[in-house]
């Protein structure tokens, strides 16, 4: 008679491992705790559902299936019932560029491109000399961006009067984006300034701008400013509006990058005094690190709708993507085409916006949470 070991009497009576039920894992699991987890939830993915039903095939039979993506010369050109794309083609030079001239537009391509080349290159990690191509877009590039786009020195001039479409939209919510966070930064520090002068200054300066939309500020820029200027000194009307744009973007950006400096712990500034740190380098190498961390998607966010608010610059006779695409359902032969120029204008913005708000969350994933405190 054999007698069992101690292993075996202790898994006696025991069941062996079993998988767990399929209807738990994977994707119907997934389906029963995030759609189907109460007769509520069910209910609500049921009619989202049929929304999508009634919603979505329309949508693409009208903008894929039964589209017009033939050339032509005018709406008589589209045959069906599907979108008239023909329209965005024909067109579509006159979306980009406005009316810059098409041999200069190699000068816009090579300005966007570097641009591009060097944002992309500045984001990706681990690519190799970082610190040189920081210094070329913020210090080389600007000044050889209005050489290529405006012109001088060897190049025909191009008047501002010619720029529009995409590139104005672009021009403008780079201009607006790049100044409005240190203009913020600045602000945002002055109004948590112990300098009397300095803090209403700024409390003035960001009450007042967040107060008025930002049409009254391009109106004001545009039409006021050159008023208290010297005779005979005057801007041009895109250089007028991408300051209004800049300083509108810093008002809200200075709130923003302020709450995060009033989320730090006070041991922060504690930690950096002890160590023999003034003020300014407490803030630079200590607190504002640590502030702009916290509040990154505030400040992605104030990008996103400056970017779009770019197309308000109608007001004072400048012409985005948007002006430009409502311009062109103007003409007689491409009347009644307005969705066309609206979906094409929304898939631009959306592309833009979409990929700011997903580098803002590579980032916050990317910043552990201890970091962010």
């Amino acid at each position: 008679m054999s007698v069992a070991t101690a292993s075996e009497r202790s898994g006696a009576g025991r069941s062996p491992d079993l998988p767990p039920p399929a209807t738990t894992t994977g994707a119907i699991g997934w389906l029963r705790e995030n759609l189907f987890s109460s007769p509520l939830n069910t209910a609500l993915t049921l009619a989202a559902l049929y929304l999508i039903y009634l919603v979505v095939p329309p949508v693409v039979d009208w903008a894929l299936l039964s589209a017009n993506f033939q050339s032509g010369t005018s709406n008589k050109d589209c045959v069906g019932d599907g979108a008239c794309w023909t329209m965005i083609r024909a067109r579509f030079g006159q979306f980009i560029y406005f009316r810059y001239p098409v041999e200069e537009r190699w000068r816009v391509d090579a300005t966007f491109l570097l641009l591009f080349g060097a944002i992309v290159w500045l984001l990706i990690e681990r690519t190799p000399g970082k610190l040189h191509m920081a210094l070329f877009l913020f210090v080389v590039f600007p000044p050889l961006a209005v050489w290529l786009l405006f012109g001088g020195l060897g190049l025909a001039t191009v008047e501002t009067a010619l720029w529009g479409g995409l590139m104005l939209t672009l021009v403008l919510g780079t201009v607006g984006i790049v100044f409005s966070l240190p203009i913020g930064i600045v602000l945002a520090l002055g109004r948590r300034s112990d300098m009397p002068a300095v803090r209403l200054l700024s409390m003035v300066f960001i009450e007042f701008v967040r107060a008025v939309p930002l049409i009254t500020v391009l109106f004001m820029a545009s039409v006021m400013l050159p008023l208290f200027l010297p005779e005979g000194m005057s801007f041009d009307k895109l250089l007028r509006a991408m300051i209004g744009i800049a300083f509108f973007g810093a008002a809200y950006m200075a709130e923003v990058v302020r709450g995060g400096l009033q989320a730090m712990g006070r041991g922060q500034y504690e930690a950096a005094m002890a160590l023999g740190l003034n003020y300014w380098k407490m803030t630079a190498l200590v607190i504002l690190p640590q502030a702009l961390r916290i509040v990154i998607p505030g400040i992605v966010n104030t990008f996103i709708g400056l970017f779009k608010d770019t197309s308000l610059v109608l007001i004072i006779g400048l012409f985005d993507l948007l002006n430009v695409s409502l311009l062109a359902t103007r003409d007689a032969d491409w009347a009644g085409l307005g969705s066309e120029a609206y979906a094409f204008v929304a898939l631009v913005f959306f592309a833009f916006c979409f990929s700011m708000s997903r580098y803002s969350l590579y980032l916050e994933r990317k910043l552990p949470s201890g970091r962010r405190k």
